[in-house]
């Protein structure tokens, strides 16, 4: 017999029709609000619940939804799956290399099953932690998926639950841990979890819809209903950690934060499990207090994305100062984020036109609790045509290299990198916003309001990509044949040797901040990081630039130029300098 329980807290009856035959369920003993039946109903049976004789709603709670978020749900057995995992315990986030991928986009079928066939591409290139964007159940089918509504169910297009699973068995078997993406600050468009309890409320607002009620009346079990699904992910489908999505529109004034209560109930989960799990958030508050201990008085995260370290890098790159890129663009602030991990740690934003932000302790705060990159999802997507960083800089005659210095930050970084898909072969392919609404009136909405975001910054109303075109999504997705030729060939040898070098070398991945010391000099467009005997040098300038890198003798150990070089007896006191080609990146090492 299978057990169907559902929270309607205001319904009078409320029935789950099995397979088209109805079945009355009742009030669930000490569960206040919650209806409860069984019935023969093995892995595979459709179900749907009705209220008070209204439309067949699917389950909220649903394992499964194969005709889509709207349709019926599916009975399913999580514990039908034979694991190969057993040996294997989780990655923790010090020393890991992320590497964000879209299901739909980064192969040509775009399912969990073809991703699985380029898993040996990543192993090969060296990173340790596979980070999937939203796969929970969304409308239509090509999506990024950030607008869930079936929260508990994988988006049947990309396999459906069991082939999540074999996507995490199979990278669990090349060493590589997964991190999943999920959205608990609003569910998508359409949705029906309004019609079975508060599971929303008024009192706040966020841009994608009504916020969801943390802290309001019914509020109990709305939490329960995020960190279950939480646990859900980690414990049946084996994930190693969770990416939490824009947790700054989580509005939660009670005395325990959502965030605290979930990484307190994960670190149970993790010791039970003995399993290694991690919880990153993304935030634009700048707020130590996320990755603070709870002992300490902090939420207890394990990390948290850092977009002033992308902003630094991207403006310096670039050259571009719009929008949030105002304040950045000096090697001076690039510095600042290198040794404090925020650029705005309570110093004014002209973007947001008031101060921003708080300091960061470097000798309490382990750097690899910041998550930092120069590419990701929303830093391409979000911009008009999706153009990524190799796009953006096509016309700069420095191109190669600057990407290539751009990859070395990051990867030297004290901090915890990620890298978004393709770009450790400099994929020129764009990462277009798309979406697939089934509502006319609604798609038609989200195209015009797109373009006319966009139109108000210049760009020409019909030259912004429309996110309802089939061709949008087709654009956006990856051209395998590309890192087999030149240049890109070149660009994916110097990421793997980045990566390389990240893992032999520990100061690499030394996680005290106190420890790294930065020298640069504006005009000359140079920067030095210090990270113990070893030196790395990047020039961001279009001449070639001298730099002391030792008092004694030193050699290069990793360059993006052949023309590096280290002359003894050339610095000061006789010391060893660095001679870097315009638009390079070089690591030293003290002799």
């Amino acid at each position: 017999m299978t057990e169907f329980s559902v929270w309607a807290p205001k319904a009078r009856r409320v029935d789950v029709e099995i397979a088209g035959r109805a079945v009355p369920m009742e009030p669930a003993a000490g569960r206040q609000g919650w209806w409860t039946a069984e019935a023969d109903a093995p892995a595979g049976t459709d179900y749907a619940f009705r209220l008070d004789g209204g439309e067949l709603l699917a389950d909220p709670r649903s394992p499964r939804q194969p005709y889509g978020p709207d349709g019926a749900s599916r009975t399913y057995d999580h514990g039908a799956f034979v694991w190969t995992d057993d040996q294997w315990h989780g990655g923790p986030i010090g020393g890991a290399v992320i590497y964000e991928l879209h299901v739909g986009t980064f192969t040509a079928e775009g399912t969990l099953d073809a991703a699985i066939g380029r898993l040996d591409h990543l192993a090969a290139l060296g990173v340790t932690v596979v980070e999937l964007m939203p796969v929970a159940a969304f409308p239509g089918e090509p999506g990024w998926g950030y607008d869930g509504i079936g929260l508990w169910a994988v988006h049947e297009p990309y396999g459906g639950p069991d082939a999540l699973k074999r996507f995490v068995d199979a990278c669990h078997g090349r060493g590589l841990a997964v991190f999943l993406d999920v959205v608990y600050n609003h569910v998508g468009p359409g949705n029906k979890l309004a019609s079975f309890g508060p599971y929303f409320t008024d009192v706040y607002t966020t841009p994608w819809g009504p916020a969801v009620n943390l802290d309001q009346a019914g509020s109990d079990e709305v939490r329960s209903f995020i960190v279950g699904n939480a646990l859900m992910w980690l414990r049946d489908c084996h994930l190693d950690g969770l990416r939490l999505d824009a947790v700054h529109a989580l509005q939660d004034h009670r005395a325990v934060h959502i965030l605290e209560q979930l990484a307190e109930e994960v670190d149970e989960l993790a010791a039970a499990t003995r399993r290694s799990l991690v919880l990153v958030a993304e935030s634009d508050m700048n707020n130590p207090r996320l990755i603070t201990s709870r002992e300490a008085g902090g939420y207890g995260l394990s990390a948290q994305w850092d977009d002033d370290f992308h902003h630094a890098v991207h403006a310096l790159v670039t050259g571009e100062r719009q929008g949030y890129y105002a304040d950045f663009g000096t090697i001076a602030g690039l510095a600042k984020t290198l040794t404090g991990a925020y650029f705005h740690d309570g110093t004014w934003s002209s973007f947001r036109g008031r101060s921003h932000g708080r300091p960061v302790d470097p000798l309490r705060t382990p750097a690899y609790r910041f998550v930092v990159f120069d590419q990701d999802h929303d830093q391409i997507g979000n911009r008009a045509v999706g153009d990524r960083l190799p796009a953006t800089l096509a016309a700069h005659p420095h191109r190669d290299g600057l990407l290539k210095v751009a990859a070395g930050l990051v990867l030297t970084a004290p901090f915890t990198p990620m890298l978004f898909m393709g770009e450790e072969w400099g994929a020129d392919t764009p990462w277009q916003f798309f979406t697939d609404h089934s509502d006319p009136l609604f798609a038609d909405a989200v195209t015009t309001g797109r373009r006319s975001e966009f139109a108000r910054h210049g760009w020409e109303f019909a030259a912004v990509p429309d996110p309802q075109d089939k061709e949008t999504f087709l654009r956006s997705k990856l051209d395998w044949a590309q890192p087999a030729r030149e240049p890109y060939r070149s660009l994916l040898d110097w990421y793997r040797s980045l990566i390389a070098l990240r893992r032999a070398r520990p100061q690499l991945t030394n996680p005290r901040l106190d420890q790294v010391r930065v020298e640069f000099d504006e005009d000359a467009r140079w920067l030095l990081v210090h990270r113990g005997p070893l030196r790395i040098a990047a020039n961001l300038g279009d001449a070639s630039v001298d730099i002391p890198v030792a008092a004694g003798s030193a050699a290069v150990i990793l360059g993006s130029d052949p023309d590096i070089s280290v002359k003894s007896g050339s610095g000061v006191e006789g010391g060893s300098v660095i001679g870097l080609p315009a638009a390079s990146f070089g690591v030293t090492e003290a002799r």
